[in-house]
This record gives C-alpha cells, structure tokens and sequence, in this order.
C-alpha cells in the first residue's frame, strides 16, 4: 500500500511540475533545456522522426527550415534526404542546443547545414527561402503572445506552395491541441493541411498559398 502511495504522490508531483511549466511558458521562452537533450533523442522519438521525415515529402534540393531543431534529432537527417544540392537551415534561441548540432554536423561531415542562434518572430529568416519547414514540440515553447508571430514569419519565409509541419505530442508540457494549432494557423495566413495520427499524438501539413504574398 505504501508503495502504491508513493508513486501516486510521484505521479501527482510531476503533473503539477508539467502544469506550472505549462503555466510559466505561455508567458515567457521556457525550452527544453539543453542539458536534457538526451531526452530528446530516445528510442521513441526516433522512430517518430523516421515518421516525420515521411511527412515532409523531402526531395533532392529541397531547402528546409528546423524551426526550433533541439539537438538536432532532425537536423542530420533531413540535411541527408535534400542531399548537397538542397540545404537545412537549423534555428534555435538555446546557443548550447547549436553547439550539439554543430559537432553532430562536423562529425558527420555534412555540408549542407547552416545554424542560426536566433527566436522564431524575431525578423531573422530569410523571406521566400524554403519549400519545407518543421516544428516538432516546439509551438508551445514559444510564449502565448508571440506563437502568431512566430508563424507568421514561417510563413512569409516559405515558398509559395510550401508547407510547415507541426507535430505535438499529449503530455508535453507545452503540448498545443489540434484545434489550436489550426486556430493559429488561419490567424497567421497558413491553411492547414493533411494530418497526420491522432488528436493526441499529431502531425499537421499548414501551407502557404501559392498565391501568397
């Protein structure tokens, strides 16, 4: 019995824990802190990676932005799938996160990864640059009154006709429901697009229209 209280208390700790990062996010850039980086990139999140790169659609010379790329989980490999003809361009607002991908890339000897120190809204992308975009858990680190203006900047960096991927994950502490990621989405001139698994476990396609300006 005493066991079974303690991993109740254990359980109703780390709720707590998730709801007030939740709480504290949605009013100023709490990330993933780098030193938990290895978190990141577990058995599980690399076989959602594998499931992510499908859903890009990547092909050769594709120019790619990893908003938000973390570690670099994704980083390495969409680099691989656009080949030297295409380019990533990896942003994150953590310098220690880029210093992962950094040694990543130079062990690699990948080429054709570009870094970025830089938050997502902040006037830093290149307009009208890339075919694909990513955010995978990320949205949701970004503070609530600044997420349009992150999406809105994708946007405009974004070719006509292409797309930004949004994944979420239920029980991140910065998880964004479906509905709000589409709410978000229509605010900042994207139309969502194709999803991908379920409510609580999803990965949305928002597009710029060809016609976008």
């Amino acid at each position: 019995m005493g066991y079974v209280i303690g991993l109740a208390i254990v359980g109703l700790a780390a709720v707590g824990v998730s709801l007030a990062w939740r709480a504290m996010s949605d009013r100023r850039s709490l990330p993933c802190p780098s030193w938990l980086g290895w978190m990141i990139e577990n058995p599980v999140a690399r076989r959602r990676s594998r499931a992510t790169l499908a859903q890009l659609d990547l092909a050769p010379g594709h120019r790619v932005l990893d908003a938000g790329c973390g570690p670099g989980r994704l980083t390495l490999p969409m680099a691989r799938a656009v080949g030297p003809e295409g380019s990533v361009l990896a942003v994150d607002i953590q310098e220690a996160m880029l210093r992962r991908v950094r040694s990543k890339v130079e062990a690699a000897g990948v080429e054709n990864v570009e870094l970025l120190h830089a938050g997502l809204g902040r006037g830093k992308l290149p307009k009208s640059s890339f075919d694909r975009a990513v955010m995978i858990t990320v949205l949701g680190e970004i503070p609530a009154a600044e997420r349009g203006a992150a999406l809105r900047e994708i946007r405009e960096a974004l070719r006509p006709g292409g797309f930004l991927l949004v994944g979420e994950v239920f029980g991140d502490p910065h998880f964004q429901s479906l509905g709000r990621v589409r709410t978000l989405a229509a605010e900042a001139g994207l139309e969502p697009g194709r999803v991908f698994g379920r409510r609580l476990a999803f990965a949305i396609r928002l597009e710029r229209p060809n016609g976008g300006a």
